[in-house]
């Protein structure tokens, strides 16, 4: 009597477990995709190198590398960054970025090597990107006139912008 139930109660799971999976929407958003369109002219593999000027006030140079590209079905951007300073990996992120109803806004999902992450509001101003990890600073990425990837950091002294940061990358694909 005991095999009888357990066939049974696998039997039951099973089904109970392909309704659901059946039941998923295996339909594309194409307001998502018309949305993350603008932000296609981050994909493709990036090199470059940039500078940061960190907190005990030092400025310090590394090469970097980002590879981005849209992942389920052009309804997210996946970024893959990894900067390198005297051999030494010093910064390694993974950020995903998906629409948000309001016009031209974004969610940048951030997720760094340290086991931290977040979701930070983003936003795109014509062609250029921004976005905030927190209200006092932003990150601007545009493509500049001679086609390279170029981001700068900022933080918010009150009445002006003070830059910390700054990396220009050339495509590589």
């Amino acid at each position: 009597m005991k095999t009888v139930f357990k066939i049974y109660l696998f039997a039951a799971c099973m089904m109970g477990f392909l309704n659901l999976a059946h039941g998923q929407s295996y339909d594309l958003s194409p307001v998502a995709q018309e949305k993350m369109e603008a932000l296609a002219f981050l994909v493709g593999d990036w090199k470059g190198s940039g500078w940061m000027i960190t907190p005990d006030q030092q400025r310090h140079t590394f090469e970097q590398i980002e590879k981005v590209e849209m992942q389920l079905s052009g309804t997210h951007l996946m970024i893959e960054g990894k900067g390198i300073s005297n051999g030494k990996v010093i910064h390694n992120a993974l950020a995903v970025i998906s629409p948000k109803e309001e016009s031209g806004q974004f969610a940048f999902n951030s997720f760094l090597q340290s086991g931290t992450s977040g979701s930070f509001k983003a936003e795109l101003k014509g062609e250029v990107l921004y976005w905030y990890p927190t209200e006092q600073v932003r990150y601007v990425i545009q493509i500049n006139e001679s086609g390279q990837w170029h981001e700068i950091g900022e933080y918010n002294m009150g009445t002006e912008w003070f830059q910390f940061f700054e990396m220009t990358l050339d495509k590589v694909d």
